[in-house]
């Protein structure tokens, strides 16, 4: 009989929450923030309101264009919200309008120099060690304290894959991979790297997007399972950016929060599984391991992060692609305790 199912430890428990904070301009669905969307309707408007203590900005979503216009994205209409600035058109993409593609990344040092200074920006986020309001002031000392700290480890677990994070190259591979795409399907679109904790960050993406006078903006998040400290600390980053920036704020854009349910990452996913089973001489007596990043216990209970949610929607997903193969292997997922896998 196949044994099969899902691993969680303390670091996890199941959330009754329904809020977790979002920037107002650029705020995004979830699971535990359900913003119920018709593809037979033309436009929903949404209020950010299930954002505790953020302001209640009027959000707009135009299913219909949303499929139109960035289907060749890989957006579905579920997965999109849509900000349109007063005086933006609605009208579908013309030849005068300049798109743009942000994607967005967690970054990685790029030698061992860069370590230290890498998870110092990592560490002084509080979306990572989230400190009492009284002791907030120690954010930035902390970080210091640790980066300083775990470097000369963390340099030895750099030094052996070569030196340094791979993540900017292949990020920048996929970039140019996705701009080709897009140009094949008639949509010219410049496609953009921005970084959360290392070059290039996201505020130098946003200059360069101001320079080429881009007129609609996607937001992508390279992560795709949504959580507060990932997708959602550069998302909130890129709010504090707009809401400063006259020229963003009257921008039309487009947020992706999550893309884990698409098909074709699933289908890809349980190919790339059903590959490496072949490479055993039993494959059927082969157990799957799915093995996730882990995030603290209270933005799960408190925060209603969604990412354990989605995460074990994703693992469902695969294994029902996997069973249209004939695929019923054991399988587990757990989590692990290390940020985002950062050699720490």
């Amino acid at each position: 009989m196949r044994s099969g199912g899902i691993q969680s430890s303390t670091w996890y428990s199941a959330s009754s929450s329904s809020t977790f904070p979002h920037p107002p301009y650029l705020t995004s669905a979830s699971r535990h923030c359900r913003l119920s969307i018709s593809q037979r309707v033309s436009r929903i408007s949404l209020l950010s309101s299930c954002s505790s203590g953020l302001s209640k900005t009027q959000l707009s979503v135009s299913t219909q264009r949303n499929e139109q216009n960035l289907l060749s994205v890989g957006v579905g209409a579920e997965a999109l919200v849509t900000s349109n600035a007063p005086g933006v058109s609605n009208e579908p993409l013309v030849a005068e309008e300049k798109i743009g593609v942000l994607l967005l990344n967690l970054g990685g040092p790029e030698n061992l120099e860069d370590v230290q200074p890498f998870l110092f920006n990592l560490f002084a986020n509080p979306d990572i060690i989230r400190l009492p309001r009284l002791f907030q002031f120690l954010q930035k000392p902390l970080a210091q304290f640790i980066s300083v700290l775990r470097a000369p480890k963390s340099k030895e677990g750099y030094a052996s894959i070569g030196g340094g994070s791979p993540l900017r190259q292949i990020t920048d591979a996929q970039a140019e991979e996705l701009r080709k795409s897009l140009w094949a399907k008639n949509v010219p679109a410049k496609v953009y790297v921005g970084m959360r904790y290392w070059h290039p960050f996201t505020e130098e993406a946003i200059e360069q997007i101001k320079k080429d006078g881009i007129t609609k903006l996607v937001v992508l998040p390279l992560y795709p399972q949504f959580s507060i400290s990932t997708s959602g600390s550069s998302l909130r980053l890129l709010e504090s950016i707009f809401r400063d920036d006259e020229y963003l704020v009257n921008m039309q854009h487009t947020v992706i929060p999550s893309w884990y349910q698409r098909e074709g990452y699933i289908k890809a996913m349980a190919n790339l599984i059903e590959k490496e089973l072949q490479k055993f001489d039993h494959p059927e007596n082969v157990a799957i391991f799915f093995s996730a990043h882990g995030v603290p216990l209270a933005y799960v209970e408190e925060a209603g992060d969604p990412y354990k949610a989605e995460m074990e929607e994703f693992v469902d997903l695969i294994i029902q692609e996997l069973e249209k193969g004939k695929i019923t292997n054991a399988y587990t997922l757990a989590y692990q305790v290390l940020i985002f896998g950062i050699l720490l």
